[in-house]
């Protein structure tokens, strides 16, 4: 079993290293559970010094001798047992910007095939320990309080308990033959919480079972599970080695869930490409994290050209292809290539960094675990937070229709993979094409983003009535705010079945909004998931009141573990700022206003564009709408609104600033009003303002 935590500390690597350098020194970043001890007291530390690590375990007191097998001043401190349970421990500092990234990694095992069963029941607990080292290093480290009041052992254990208990509800723990069991701890032994894993338990559970439906019909998790190791294989032989980053550009497809499995497979990294990024944008972003190959699909062959120099090339999709100059390859090719193959099992769990939406300049990489929509902590917070508020079950068909590379969707499609469903992909979003992806394929949850159902919402009611949609149960939106009335619309639509989530792929999810909250409250984000605690700030850091506006501050153990190319959000006392300004209702809902950013100050008061959209949008002759802040010589700013009309419509801008004045303070009036045919977005649906502010 392999464990790993990481977090940017803004301190020096000298001064991180003076702290934890000597094994003994771990004692006080550890609570009472573990225990350090020099054979040779007096010893400095070095190269092949001795030590004793004791850890309790429930009742029982396991340990064993350990010798530093590394010691590499300020950087690396590593140790491995030579007698006793064993285990290997390493403790590796890296200097990024004026920080430094400190990662430490356990591995362990116990022989034998009840083994694999033991060092998954103890894995909760070792990984409490080292969350719990490393966040007190950074406290005291930077000298804040880095992090809020840990649980205790008992509330751990407890809160534990009511998550598997939500797992079990929904069918992702169930009984099992002990054959399958000791296949699924092996599994979570190789790869750890990782899409490989999730492959491989659900070949174990259910093999003929579907996992994905595309353009190429049906894939079962046995063949997904079979090709994804092959392709690990061909990755290792095209030279991909274990802790090397690997680039993925893909659309929905099964190329995508194969490519993600069969990288945590290899033990390498995966870095997730937004579709929607220029080709200078990508070559920035490998310039900085460094893969070693690149799997894209063939339309973004040009996109990749610069990026892909003295880069391994993999097709996602499409038989592989030759020319005079070079050879590409592609996964069809691997798995043809390596039927048999095995990549060794490696000693590093993958990372996934999924990278910040990047309208202006090179998006930041955002690293996560492996496992993650919700983050690297091996805790069943993530899944049991959503499943709690989400009547999501096992075996359930997933329609797939946000990008998997952004947060959303690839929270969504492992959430997914973990419950044995079957995903259903269709590479473009076409509003259309998706009602007749659900008809046929009896889809019951879909994962969009908010704009693709104000796209299915502008289609005719007649094409819509052609589709048989009765079979879906749940309709998950998040990425972005839902505009005006959008939630009534798609729910007089289509029924009671949508969910609001909000949440940043820095804070992961963080509130939900059942069907129930968006009757009662149009626009509200819902209250906070399971695990989660959310705090409005005003300038001083202060709490503010019920009903007043302020900075969004989200804490949970989700949390992303800094950005690649150094740097991380605000925080404080625990708690990340999102970028949002938002304020809580009567009721404990959460209403998100806008970036804090967007705000304006127009002649002295405060303008956060969101009301004034909403207010558009509800004119039955508007589709779409933006408002963004313009200099203004008088009142310093001014909002400029910017519409989009259903066909066969018309409204004038003065009706519409009618309606804003008879709604809100005079002061909130947008001054200019342009109609235009569509309003620019990016991938995932956010609308580019900074394109609006341009024009």
């Amino acid at each position: 079993m392999k464990i790993e935590h990481r977090e940017v500390i803004a301190a020096p690597i000298d001064e991180v290293w003076a702290l934890c350098a000597d094994p003994v020194s771990l004692n006080r970043f550890a609570d009472s559970r573990l225990k350090v001890l020099a054979q040779d007291p007096g010893r400095a530390p070095e190269l092949d010094a001795h030590y004793r690590v004791l850890m309790h375990v429930g009742g029982a007191t396991i340990g064993g001798s350990v010798i530093i097998t590394e010691y590499t001043e300020p950087r690396e401190l590593a140790w491995s047992t030579y007698g006793g349970v064993s285990h290997r421990f390493r403790l590796r500092l890296r200097s990024v910007g004026g920080g430094t990234s400190l990662t430490l990694r356990v591995s362990y095992d116990a022989p034998g095939l009840l083994g694999a069963v033991a060092d998954l029941a103890a894995y909760p607990m070792v990984w409490s320990v080292l969350k719990e080292m490393v966040l007190s290093i950074k406290t005291e480290a930077e000298g804040v309080a880095g992090s809020p009041p840990g649980k205790s052992v008992p509330r751990r254990i407890t809160d534990e308990v009511e998550h598997l208990g939500t797992l079990t509800r929904a069918g992702i723990i169930a009984p099992m033959r002990p054959d399958r069991l000791v296949r699924i701890g092996f599994a979570a032994r190789n790869w750890g919480m990782s899409p490989a894993s999730l492959l491989a338990i659900g070949e174990a559970r259910h093999p003929d079972r579907i996992a994905v439906i595309d353009d190429q019909g049906p894939l079962t998790y046995a063949e997904a599970d079979r090709q994804s190791t092959s392709i690990a294989a061909g990755l290792r032989m095209l030279g991909v080695n274990e802790g090397d980053a690997v680039a993925l550009l893909a659309r929905n497809h099964r190329g995508f869930v194969l490519a993600m499995a069969a990288v945590a497979k290899a033990g390498a990294d995966l870095l997730l490409l937004n579709t929607g990024f220029s080709g200078t944008q990508i070559t920035e972003v490998c310039r900085r994290e460094q893969p070693s190959a690149i799997i894209y699909d063939t339309e973004f062959t040009e996109l990749v050209t610069e990026a892909a120099t003295n880069r391994r090339t993999v097709l996602a999709d499409g038989p592989g292809l030759r020319d005079a100059e070079d050879e590409l390859t592609s996964l069809a090719v691997l798995v043809a290539k390596y039927p048999h193959h095995s990549p060794p099992s490696p000693g590093h769990t993958g990372k996934i960094t999924i990278l910040t939406s990047g309208t202006t300049g090179t998006p930041k990489g955002a690293a996560r675990g492996a496992i993650s929509g919700g983050g690297s902590v091996p805790t069943l917070e993530a899944p049991a937070a959503v499943l709690d508020r989400i009547p999501l079950h096992a075996g359930m068909r997933v329609g797939l229709a946000a990008p998997a590379f952004h947060a959303w969707g690839l929270s969504n499609l492992l959430l997914g993979l973990a419950l044995g469903g079957t995903i259903v992909c269709v590479r473009k979003f076409d509003p259309e094409q998706w009602l007749a992806a659900i008809a046929e394929n009896r889809v019951q949850a879909l994962v969009v983003v908010p704009v693709m159902l104000q796209r299915i919402l502008d289609l005719p009611s007649d094409v819509r009535s052609g589709h048989d949609t009765s079979t879906l149960t749940v309709v998950s939106a998040s990425g972005s705010a839902l505009p005006g009335d959008l939630s009534d619309r798609w729910m007089n639509t289509f029924g009671e079945n949508l969910y609001n989530l909000y949440g940043s792929t820095e804070v992961a999810n963080a509130t939900i909004a059942p069907p129930e909250d968006m009757r009662r409250a149009p626009g509200t984000a819902g209250t906070p998931t399971r695990g989660t605690t959310i705090k409005i700030l005003g300038e001083n850091n202060s709490e503010l009141s019920q009903g007043e506006a302020g900075r969004i501050f989200v804490g949970n153990s989700q949390l992303f573990e800094g950005y690649s190319g150094g740097g991380d959000k605000q925080r404080r006392n625990g708690l990340m700022a999102t970028g949002d300004l938002g304020y809580f209702d009567a009721a404990g809902r959460l209403f998100v206003v806008g970036r804090d950013d967007d705000m304006i100050v127009s002649g002295g008061e405060n303008v956060f564009p969101k009301e004034v959209e909403d207010t558009i949008a509800r004119h039955p002759a508007v589709t779409d709408v933006a408002a963004v802040g313009v200099d203004d010589s008088e009142f310093g700013q001014r909002l400029r609104a910017f519409v989009v009309l259903r066909e066969g419509q018309s409204v004038s801008a003065d009706e519409l600033r009618s309606l804003v004045k008879n709604q809100l303070a005079g002061y909130k009036v947008p001054r200019d009003i342009e109609f235009i045919d569509e309003l620019p977005r990016n991938a995932t649906g956010k609308i580019l303002r900074r394109e609006l502010q341009s024009r």
